[in-house]
């Protein structure tokens, strides 16, 4: 048969051959359906190979960052604030990011530097040491906004910069490997960010431990709320990332040229300026740094926790001590045994009011009288239900003793600060000064221990009161304490309760509060136990009327209304999520502060050693009783508090009252006992912005009195 040529060309298949079309006046190639199915099978396997290398990645950083062994390097260093303070604090370099911890344990987090966006330069200081520092050229952020196990939050430290940080080693040559090490890890990041800029576009699923590492590796710009989620700018807020960018002006200059510095040093930079005002620290800027506190004891609601039965050991110790005593008698100079005692000051249990501080900052914005003054009594409420097991008495201060601590407010960021100092021995009185100006409030007062013998029972009176103020209002509560009375010393059960009535009055609006604490009667049953009942008065009217128990529930019935409603409840809830209480590191306390001068007898309490502690307990008390024989009769000043001539009350020697403004007032802080406000004052001259403490400025002028040295009590 004859075929036609014709036809065997058309019969075959088409070559493989992308066809020509016009488009807009433009000759395209458009690609065959053949074409189309090889591209797609090929970007299908360029996909899965991304997504791979993009998990692979993810488990690699994820097992160094998890895994304690992958460390390049780790130890201390110090690091300077935004407030020119130098803060002592562990840090572990890993591949690709500088971990920063309290401790070397990982427990306490403060903030991870992401090391693909920093550069590293040698500092010359005129201090002992070797200082570097960490800085992101283009003066962004240097921080993860995450943790290595998800944390949000950081640790409290003293405020940090946002796009650098300067290290001190403690010597040139720990230095040196410091500066080496960083620049291993430095090299090790480009792994890691070429990660971070595929975790933007992927769309796989990864577990929430992954994802949130890719997270931690975002090397964008943070705002000022990502910023106060990473440390303690929680608690200073974001105002130093305005003044702070720069610490001076040289630190400027010195970014103008960095490419050039950096050739001349073999590609290590130096810096060779703000050696003398960055490193002259101003005594008004620096800040405690303070901890959060890691633990402490409390009682469960109800009686069980206040009734204790006496050992036979401890029995011999009791009628020893009763058979000095008469009824009537005043136990103030009388030496307790260490087995009741409570193993933390009377300074530090003042504190255990404010753990629920946030509910003032709340009042303090209530609208109504009433609705304040019932706020109030919430807040006073708070501040009982945490108490010791068993009956335990605390350590009665040495004069001169001091104690500080702190709360944040994370739904406000601010802090509430807490100082006290013991005033005088005979009689033993107790001074105190709580603070939050950006809140609204403050809290002033004094107590007097008073305790007294009546046979079977003692009774522990607190006399004197404490001045509550709403700073924007200057509207004043003045709050009265119940005693604490312990029954069956002789025979029954020992037993502790809260008795007495005490009051809360604001006489600008007439406002008024009278609680009592009732005694368990004789024929009572456990719900008769720790009962409290009250009024509130708005000038003549009972607009309320309370009752339940001071450690659980309390109810307000509404005379108006005839509502009731819950007052007050401690639940799990509120004790889990009440404020946390930060302190001074035992190592960072002055020698006459609480836990540094008990801290003997503490130890021995702890480790239930009863002769040891009845030991360190009378070092202190014999060198007191020696320190006031030696003064004889020139009197004491306290150093934090004086004495007000007309009133005989005690004050705060730095209280600033005044109205907390927001475009003038940057940050409160704490150092050496003195809580102060930075202020900005925007004046202007030569072009730049002045900052002043002013409350360091307010000073009172006192006669101070050096404490007595006991050196016993010292590290």
């Amino acid at each position: 048969t004859n075929l036609n040529p014709l036809h065997l060309h058309w019969s075959s298949p088409p070559p493989l051959q992308s066809e020509s079309k016009m488009f807009n006046g433009v000759e395209k190639d458009c690609p065959s359906p053949t074409e189309k199915l090889a591209r797609k099978e090929s970007l299908k396997v360029q996909k899965q190979n991304y997504r791979q290398e993009k998990k692979r990645a993810t488990r690699e950083l994820f097992s160094a960052l998890k895994d304690p062994s992958v460390v390049i390097m780790s130890n201390w260093l110090k690091i300077r604030g935004s407030l020119k303070s130098w803060t002592k604090l562990w840090c572990a370099l890993k591949p690709g990011v500088l971990l920063i911890y309290k401790t070397p344990k990982t427990d306490h987090w403060v903030g991870t530097i992401l090391l693909s966006a920093c550069k590293l330069i040698e500092r010359p200081s005129k201090k002992d040491g070797f200082c570097f520092k960490l800085y992101h050229p283009l003066d962004k952020s240097i921080w993860a906004v995450k943790g290595p196990k998800g944390e949000n939050v950081g640790s409290i430290t003293q405020p940090l910069p946002s796009n650098y940080l300067i290290f001190r080693a403690s010597s040139e040559s720990d230095g040196r490997c410091w500066m080496d090490a960083l620049e291993l890890a430095l090299s090790c990041s480009s792994l890691y960010k070429l990660t971070a800029k595929g975790g933007r576009e992927g769309d796989i699923s990864m577990s929430s431990e992954s994802s949130h590492i890719l997270h931690l590796l975002q090397c964008t710009a943070l705002t000022d709320t990502d910023l106060l989620q990473l440390n303690d700018t929680v608690f200073l807020g974001n105002h130093h990332m305005e003044q702070d960018g720069f610490s001076d002006k040289s630190e400027r200059e010195a970014h103008d040229d960095w490419d050039t510095t950096a050739n001349e040093n073999g590609g290590r930079l130096t810096e060779e300026s703000d050696m003398d005002q960055s490193d002259e620290l101003s005594p008004g800027l620096q800040a405690t740094a303070y901890v959060e506190q890691s633990t402490e004891e409390m009682a469960e609601a109800g009686e069980a926790s206040q009734v204790e039965t006496v050992s036979e050991e401890n029995k011999g110790l009791i009628w020893t001590l009763l058979k000095q005593l008469r009824p009537g008698m005043d136990l103030s100079k009388v030496v307790l045994p260490t087995f009741i005692l409570e193993p933390r000051s009377f300074l530090d249990k003042l504190s255990d009011y404010y753990y629920h501080a946030d509910l003032l900052s709340q009042a303090a914005l209530e609208e109504s009288a009433y609705g304040r003054i019932k706020q109030v009594l919430r807040w006073y409420l708070s501040g009982f239900y945490k108490k010791p097991k068993g009956l335990k008495k605390p350590y009665n201060p040495i004069l001169g003793e001091t104690f500080r601590c702190c709360w944040l407010h994370p739904q406000t960021d601010s802090c509430t600060f807490y100082i006290a100092e013991q005033v005088s021995h005979h009689p033993p009185i107790s001074a105190f000064y709580v603070c939050n100006r950006k809140d609204g409030f403050s809290i002033s007062g004094s107590i007097l221990a008073k305790s007294k013998f009546y046979g079977n029972s003692l009774s522990a009176i607190l006399d004197g009161k404490a001045r509550l103020l709403f700073l924007s209002r200057n509207e004043e509560y003045v709050i009265t304490m119940p005693y604490a009375h312990c029954k069956g010393i002789l025979y029954g059960t020992m037993t502790l309760e809260l008795g007495g009535k005490v009051t809360i009055e604001c006489e600008k609006t007439k406002c008024f509060t009278e609680l009592e604490f009732k005694l368990k009667p004789f024929l009572g049953g456990s719900c008769s136990v720790n009962q409290i009942s009250g009024k509130i008065f708005v000038g003549e009217e009972l607009v309320a009327t309370v009752d339940g128990h001071w450690d659980n529930e309390v109810f307000i019935h509404e005379k108006r209304s005839g509502q009731q409603e819950t007052l007050w409840n401690p639940s799990s809830d509120i004790r889990s999520s009440r404020l946390k209480r930060q302190v001074v590191q035992i190592d960072q306390q002055g020698e006459f502060e609480s836990e540094r001068l008990w801290q003997h007898v503490t130890k021995a309490i702890m480790d239930r050693d009863q002769l040891r502690a009845t030991q360190e307990k009378f070092v202190l008390e014999e060198a007191q009783r020696k320190e006031a024989k030696e003064r004889g009769d020139k009197p004491w000043f306290p150093h934090l508090f004086h004495q007000d001539p007309v009133t005989s009350e005690w004050i705060y020697k730095h209280m600033d009252t005044q109205p907390w403004e927001p475009e003038r007032c940057l940050v409160q802080f704490e150092k050496d006992g003195v809580i102060q406000t930075h202020e900005k004052n925007q004046r202007q001259q030569n072009g730049l912005s002045y900052s002043h403490s002013w409350a360091s400025q307010q000073k009172v002028s006192q006669t101070t009195h050096t404490p007595p040295n006991y050196t016993v009590c010292q590290n």
